[in-house]
């Protein structure tokens, strides 16, 4: 069970009021379009915000184990992410995750670890930093899609950049009417790892957009692990609070 607390804490890694929700419409892509019309268009769609606070649940299943949590996400923006995630109503793990470090501690081993994203990178497979992690729970492109050498076409109606560079494929799907992302997917067939997001819908919370629903699919050679992750509620721009300290008695844990 601890591995699988620690990656879902990692995924994760995106209410007072519950706030009225309006369900975006989308549309196919039916002509081609450039790769920065494109990236425009995706942009364009990301609201700004200066903090957000999110509820929902997580369901992870790998080869030997799943678990279904309760999960709440308080995002400073570009600064720190807090995820918390509950059992019954009982915390069972937390991490707060900042641009410089990752730390994070579970209460079924009495763990916890504190490190940079290098070694966090190499020990999950895929290369993760403080910026791909808050684009990944907000729904959009993990990697900067202005950067050079993206290829645009259609595919199943969507619009579809892809980008090859040193053994690595990346790619992003978007619908046409507001360029909202609804798959991303990173893949080093060298190394048989592949990651797999997919975003099946999107909400209106007071002028922001957010997907509904997140499902995550890791693939490391011959071992799978899905996490599916459901936003109930969210607000935004509220003062929070980050609380986080790790509780008496817990042993420092090393990623191999």
């Amino acid at each position: 069970m601890k591995k699988g607390i620690i990656i879902a804490l990692l995924a994760l890694v995106a209410v007072s009021c519950k706030t009225q929700q309006a369900v975006v419409a989308t549309a196919k892509a039916r002509e081609a379009q450039s790769v920065a019309e494109i990236a425009k268009g995706h942009y364009a769609s990301q609201g700004d915000f200066r903090t957000a606070y999110i509820k929902g649940s997580v369901s992870y299943k790998d080869d030997n184990q799943s678990q279904s949590l309760s999960t709440e996400i308080r995002i400073q923006k570009d600064q720190k992410i807090l995820v918390s995630l509950r059992l019954l109503g009982i915390t069972v793990a937390k991490a707060l995750i900042t641009p410089s470090e990752v730390k994070y501690y579970e209460k079924a081993n009495g763990t916890y670890f504190e490190g940079d994203y290098a070694s966090l990178s190499k020990w999950l497979g895929t290369e993760l930093d403080y910026a791909k992690v808050q684009r990944l729970l907000l729904g959009q492109a993990m990697d900067d899609l202005t950067a050079a050498g993206f290829i645009a076409s259609l595919e199943e109606q969507m619009y579809k950049l892809e980008k090859q560079s040193d053994g690595t494929e990346k790619v992003f799907y978007f619908e046409a009417s507001k360029y909202l992302l609804k798959r991303q997917g990173v893949s080093q067939p060298s190394r048989s790892r592949v990651l797999q997001v997919s975003y099946d819908g999107h909400k209106e919370y007071a002028g922001l957009l957010l997907p509904s629903t997140i499902g995550i699919e890791a693939f490391n050679k011959d071992k799978k692990t899905t996490i599916d992750i459901d936003y109930t509620s969210a607000t935004f721009n509220e003062d929070l609070t980050f609380p986080y300290s790790v509780p008496d008695g817990y042993d420092r844990e090393e990623l191999d």
